[in-house]
């Protein structure tokens, strides 16, 4: 009987079998029930025609020091340093923010030492685009194209971000040509990851991978809420961790190079950590979240504003801040003269106060002069295992001392140097007599004698 039923069972699957039609892609209903059925694609019509390529060209110099064992051969008229051109091509992604103007939004890693960039759109068209403006920093910059007939897209408030919300990226990755992603918001505010110097880092599981660089990051609306710029993964693949640069963020930067051609950075002047539960602890807070403040630079915005050592700042104009870092990507992307509003906790009392926010390179300066003499005219950053210059004044001090844009120093007489404060403690009553700092300036290593 049992043989008998498993016969008749497969004769019947068979006939259902035949009889079952080919189901097209066409053929799927709309609607199940009643019912919508979900789907991304009306939404992805609007939107994707505003995310365009960005593929760029270009020289690479990298300049090596000639040892000195060849000069001591080849005499005085020996080349210092070898100069050597590798040509380069790139692929990347781009956001188109304003229509009529053709601005559009890519990172800064894209088009960085590009002779040429051309911009490939939704419908096939190419151009050739002016690059405005970059901020090597938070990882920006901005183009332009002259056309016609653009999709612009809209821009949401990503401060309003939840971890959770869905979100997805849009991009060319590996040159493939348009691509959509899914995933959800897994976590906002993250930073130290090394990846750039300002992180405060929206980070999504919607797969992100090589050339999704400057694509968008959109909400369900078909609203920008970050650009795509980085992951991390094994051999640069997707693995779920994908990072993107809040909207807001970009937004503050966008409008300082359309207004200025450059970022004129906000500064505070406070540095500090994150708040964790053993500093809450030891200073009674029941908050374990904000920016704790080690020491505020004399005479900056913030101590004209009566913000003091060991202050809690838990709040950026009514939003909360999580850590110190989130704090120093976002008024980082400040301009300067903008007011923005704090919320501190003091002594376990919360209060509110105004800064008016100063200009970064003119408190760099300020700041060079006031840890050396001689270092006056130099703009200092925390770097890569050391302090990085960043610029220098023509005919200043810290020029005439043989310092260079891109050196990079690690240490002041026999101790090493990380950092900025670390370079402070260690100049700090030196001002009179020679220090030799040890420089990294490239592939090599060199010490220069400061002299007050």
């Amino acid at each position: 009987m049992k043989t008998k039923l498993s016969l008749i069972s497969a004769a019947l699957l068979g006939a259902s079998l035949m009889l079952t039609p080919v189901v097209s892609q066409a053929s799927i209903p709309q609607a199940v029930d009643g019912q919508n059925v979900p789907s991304l694609a009306p939404m992805l019509e609007k939107v994707t025609p505003a995310v365009v390529s960005v593929a760029v060209s270009g020289t690479h110099v990298s300049r090596q020091r000639v040892p000195d064992i060849f000069r001591y051969f080849f005499g005085p008229n020996a080349p210092q340093e070898q100069v050597q051109e590798q040509p380069f091509r790139g692929l990347g992604s781009g956001v188109i923010i304003d229509a009529d103007k053709g601005y559009i939004v890519t990172n800064n890693h894209v088009v960085d030492g590009a002779d040429e960039i051309k911009v490939g759109l939704h419908d096939g068209r190419e151009f050739t685009a002016k690059l405005l403006g970059t901020d090597k920093e938070s990882d920006v910059a901005l183009l332009q194209i002259k056309a016609d007939d653009l999709t612009a897209i809209k821009t949401a408030d990503s401060d309003a971000l939840r971890v959770g919300d869905f979100a997805v990226a849009i991009g060319n990755p590996f040159g493939l040509g348009q691509t959509v992603t899914s995933g959800i918001v897994s976590a906002l505010g993250r930073s130290g990851l090394g990846i750039e110097m300002l992180e405060n880092f929206i980070q999504t599981d919607a797969a992100i991978n090589s050339g999704n660089s400057g694509g968008a990051l959109v909400n369900l609306k078909g609203e920008l809420i970050g650009i795509n710029t980085a992951i991390v993964g094994p051999n640069g693949g997707n693995v779920g961790i994908g990072f993107a640069i809040p909207a807001n963020m970009v937004h503050n930067l966008v409008n300082q190079i359309i207004e200025h051609g450059e970022v004129r950075r906000g500064v505070l002047g406070v540095m500090g950590r994150d708040l964790d539960s053993k500093l809450a602890e030891g200073f009674g807070l029941k908050s374990q979240h904000g920016g704790f403040v080690n020491e505020v630079v004399a005479d900056s915005p913030a101590a004209k504003a009566g913000i003091k050592a060991g202050d809690v700042i838990v709040s950026l104009d009514g939003r909360p801040v999580k850590t110190f870092q989130e704090l120093r990507a976002k008024i980082g992307t400040m301009g300067a003269g903008t007011q923005v509003q704090l919320g501190i906790i003091r002594d376990g009392d919360t209060k509110t106060v105004k800064v008016t926010l100063g200009d970064a390179g003119e408190m760099k300066e300020a700041s060079a002069g006031d840890v050396h003499p001689m270092l006056e005219g130099a703009t200092l950053e925390n770097g890569d295992k050391g302090v990085a210059i960043t610029a220098i004044a023509q005919g200043s001090p810290a020029a005439m001392s043989g310092l260079q844009k891109d050196d990079v120093i690690i240490g002041v007489n026999r101790t090493r140097i990380d950092n900025l404060k670390q370079l402070k403690e260690a100049l700090k009553d030196q001002n009179n007599g020679g220090v030799a700092l040890k420089i990294r300036r490239g592939n090599s290593l060199l010490y220069l004698v400061l002299r007050g």
